[in-house]
């Protein structure tokens, strides 16, 4: 029980010094433990808080392992092992009762976070530090500390966890087997978790038949709503980026054929109905119709080229059932009809579709108008 003796070992630099230092500290705190007294404990204790910042981290190791096992270590010298290097502190965190909960918190709040996993292992874990392991925010320390069956865990955090479990899915399940799980909560995470854990909380939780029912269509109802929300949003988007692109001039023939071609049927009438100025519903009627009248007016008013208008037509025809003859018939119909109407009688026509007027009879009188003029 030489002091001096302890502290040369740990001043020591050599492999030689260091392994005598933890074979001394070893047979201390083992075989040899049971016959020290309380003064020589303490004697041995005082040392090591004075030299743990000075050994080696293979003895700072072996020192954590022994100290964990003893319930009488001074508090002092444990707190400072358990905010070591995580290989040090392991043993520790996991393992020693001298530690209380401040300075399970302090090592919560300023360590890393392999610190707050060993933490959230440990047995008995109080609602305290519970919390302040939730609070660190770490998904893999939570789900952990979920898992820990011996943790308490705080009536609010289980409100705050089970709110999480809506966005974090590997909560769910462990959620449900805590016993702070109350039938109120369960209800709540019924709304979001899987057929197979909704059919859990039935099972676990008396829920009356009525009121599954009625939250199944009230979940039923929220994703209609919530589908239907972010198509306006998209749709909203797609039209204030082909606006922009529209006042930039990059609504391009070439761009609405492209879309067309790869199948981006919303995208071309976005941008078809940006050209034209027609409304969405005439847009659609007028590009998918049979006769395809209606595009050859809308084309023709604005000038695209009766190139552009061929290709246009021609891509749009392609998913309609219809054979080969029928449809060059229909080609060199509406390629006629183009050619033998004038923009200005195109526009007419089209301003009178925009205007809600009848937009059969406005293509009845731009026929036979272009036929007068054939004649």
């Amino acid at each position: 029980m030489d002091g001096e003796y302890l502290f040369r070992l740990a001043r020591q630099k050599s492999a030689e010094g260091r392994t005598a230092l933890a074979e001394t500290i070893s047979d201390l705190f083992h075989d040899e433990g049971d016959v020290l007294t309380d003064r020589e404990r303490s004697l041995i204790f005082d040392i090591l808080h004075k030299l743990v910042h000075e050994v080696e981290m293979a003895v700072r190791k072996v020192l954590s392992e022994r100290l964990a096992e003893l319930p009488d270590a001074p508090r002092p010298l444990i707190a400072q092992l358990a905010n070591d290097a995580f290989e040090v502190a392991y043993p520790i965190l996991t393992r020693s009762t001298v530690l209380e909960d401040e300075d399970l918190i302090e090592v919560i709040t300023h360590r890393t976070q392999e610190h707050q996993l060993a933490i959230a292992q440990r047995p008995g874990l109080s609602e305290g530090v519970s919390d302040a392991l939730v609070n660190g925010g770490h998904e893999s320390v939570i789900r952990t500390l979920l898992g820990n069956r011996d943790a308490r865990i705080s009536r609010a955090t289980m409100e705050f966890l089970v709110e999480q479990s809506k966005r974090v899915d590997t909560f769910q399940e462990p959620i449900l087997q805590r016993d702070e799980l109350d039938a109120e909560l369960a209800t709540r995470m019924f709304m979001w978790v899987t057929a197979a854990l909704r059919q859990h909380i039935m099972d676990n939780f008396d829920l009356p038949t009525g009121q599954v029912d009625d939250m199944l269509e009230t979940v039923a109802v929220n994703e209609i709503q919530s589908n239907r929300a972010q198509s306006e949003s998209r749709q909203a988007k797609a039209r204030e980026m082909i606006d922009t692109m529209g006042d930039a001039g990059m609504v391009t023939p070439d761009l609405m054929i492209a879309a067309l071609e790869q199948g981006e049927t919303a995208l071309f009438a976005a941008l078809f109905r940006k050209l034209t100025g027609l409304p969405q519903h005439l847009t659609l009627r007028i590009l998918f119709e049979g006769g395809g009248e209606g595009l050859a007016i809308a084309c023709r008013a604005v000038n695209l080229g009766k190139a552009v208008f061929a290709g246009i037509f021609t891509v749009s025809r392609k998913s309609r059932p219809s054979d080969a003859s029928q449809i060059q018939r229909e080609t060199r119909r509406v390629l006629n009809l183009y050619d033998q109407m004038s923009q200005e009688g195109a526009r007419e026509a089209l301003d009178r579709m925009c205007r809600g007027q009848d937009y059969l009879a406005a293509i009845r009188d731009l026929e036979l108008g272009a036929e007068g003029m054939g004649a």
